[in-house]
């Protein structure tokens, strides 16, 4: 039964991220300055270490798999290749309330309501 709760929750978190990706664009179109490539390079690469990190490392040491990602994102928007379209207020909600229902129950198993 707890399997099934914790399948729910990946299912949760993956719903999350849906409500809230639809509304984000990456672009691809090329730039004339060099750091252009270099800095969404950089961005994909350590948001790929930071979340790896995330799940590999112990709880006292996540402050650097936070870092690796905070580091990502900034790359992101200093790249411009990030397109931000605007979000309803229902679909932010209906979000937020999916990352964080399915955090809870795919780590603990069950929810805090």
């Amino acid at each position: 039964m707890r399997l099934l709760f914790r399948l729910i929750g990946l299912g949760l978190l993956l719903l999350g991220v849906y409500f809230l990706g639809q509304n984000i664009y990456f672009s691809t179109n090329p730039y004339p300055y060099w750091w252009r490539g270099i800095s969404a390079d950089a961005s994909i690469l350590s948001l790929t270490i930071g979340v790896l990190l995330f799940f590999i490392l112990p709880r006292s040491n996540k402050d650097l798999s936070i870092g690796a990602i905070a580091l990502g994102i900034l790359l992101v928007f200093a790249s411009s290749r990030a397109i931000l379209n605007p979000t309803s207020l229902w679909q932010f909600v209906i979000s937020l309330m999916s990352f964080v229902g399915g955090y809870q129950l795919f780590t603990t198993g069950r929810l805090n309501i």
